[in-house]
């Protein structure tokens, strides 16, 4: 059978930490770990020689350097990576011609009608793994088949640097085999239920009726009916609208009071303010999170005048909602989201006095940017923030 429907699911191979790698060509073989420091800190990523040790992320760091202590650990360097992901989705671009990127390492690229150009799908993808190879000097894992659930199941098989295409015709025998939580929807509660009720795999899942399914797991049941059967006919779309983009911070130790909730701000504006530069987007709103010591989070969210992508003004319009939030209670996490995002060239209403400011601001933040890319995060650190208790922690382990 002909492929009708091509489409083609890439997944790089532990991103942030083969970057870092990459990056630190004395780190390839060695086991590394991306992530924070202290007490409360989490793993973002961890290369493969890390995870033989069972490392995985969102792990606390303590636990992951308790099961690897002669790990590199490394503060995550987010600029970086969001230029790499840059860089990764237009290479994609040159191999299909509509890419629908799902985060900063991975896509999904529709690559139907392209064997003339570039041969069958399982060719295509090869060169797709040696161009991201040669020209990165990273991995990825690649899943082809005619639909987007199955290519991304797909892709997640071989790790690191698989290969797996899924003819036409043959999603079910592909999908027989695998464990139900592979299926899209369903986390380990709903998988403990499904197999509590005989589903131990998507094969159990795909002789079950339909209308069955619904009346005993109701909209889940429809949903995971048509998974189990390889039917999922959403197309690759290149058009969908960034709605959001933030950091939190899981503190060492709970804090109160709003100066320190602003201090502890301050970098994840940073991050947040890079990352909408680096996507040649604004944000025309900006979300403040706590989350107290007995695990309850709050939001607060203020529209901005006007769509910006500097940190000043995400800071400014965060010291308005911390004074409207409750900051005597301790706190154990603070983040910073900013949405209602648009393209930075989208036409803008401007005040008469505030745009020379903003404009300065952006400059040198982008100047800041240029900086920390080819010297490292640490490079540039805030005068607010030197101190011995929030300096940018020091790799461990070299």
């Amino acid at each position: 059978m002909g492929w009708a429907r091509a489409t083609m699911h890439v997944d790089m191979d532990a991103f942030y930490a083969s970057v870092e790698q990459h990056d630190h060509p004395e780190l390839l073989g060695r086991a590394v770990i991306v992530g924070g420091a202290g007490r409360r800190a989490v793993v973002c990523a961890a290369s493969y020689e890390a995870r033989r040790f069972g490392v995985k992320s969102a792990m606390p760091m303590y636990a992951a350097e308790r099961l690897c202590p002669h790990a590199v650990v490394l503060p995550v360097r987010m600029g970086r990576y969001l230029e790499v992901s840059k860089r990764l989705m237009t290479l994609f671009g040159r191999f299909g011609p509509t890419v629908e990127p799902l985060s900063v390492d991975e896509a999904f690229l529709d690559v139907t009608g392209t064997e003339g150009l570039f041969g069958p799908p399982a060719e295509l993808a090869w060169k797709v793994q040696r161009a991201v190879r040669e020209e990165l000097g990273l991995s990825c894992s690649v899943g082809v088949a005619a639909s987007k659930y199955v290519a991304k199941v797909a892709s997640d098989l071989k790790k690191p640097g698989g290969l797996v295409v899924v003819p036409p015709g043959e999603e079910r025998a592909f999908l027989e085999p695998l464990d139900v939580e592979r299926l899209w929807g369903v986390g380990p509660k709903a998988a403990e239920q499904l197999r509590a009720a005989g589903y131990a795999t998507i094969g159990d899942v795909a002789r079950v009726e339909r209308a069955a399914l619904e009346q005993r797991f109701g909209a889940l049941g429809a949903h995971i009916a048509a998974l189990a059967r390889g039917e999922d006919e959403r197309p690759v779309e290149d058009g969908h609208e960034r709605k959001s983009l933030g950091a939190e911070r899981t503190l060492e130790h709970d804090i109160r009071g709003p100066e320190r909730v602003l201090r502890e701000l301050l970098p994840l504006c940073d991050e947040v303010a890079a990352g909408l530069r680096a996507k040649r987007l604004r944000a025309g709103s900006v979300r403040l999170k706590l989350k107290y010591a007995d695990f309850k989070s709050v939001t607060r969210e203020a529209r901005l005048e006007e769509p910006v992508q500097d940190a000043a003004s995400l800071r400014a319009a965060l010291e308005r909602l911390v004074k409207k939030a409750d900051t005597t209670r301790p706190m154990r996490l603070v983040g910073v989201t900013a949405s209602a995002l648009v393209d930075e060239d989208a036409p803008r209403q401007q005040g008469l006095f505030s745009q020379p400011v903003r404009t300065k601001d952006e400059q040198l933040e982008r100047t800041v940017d240029k900086i920390r890319d080819r010297f490292g995060d640490e490079a540039v650190v805030r005068g607010t923030l030197v101190d011995e208790a929030s300096a940018p922690a020091r790799p461990r382990g070299r």
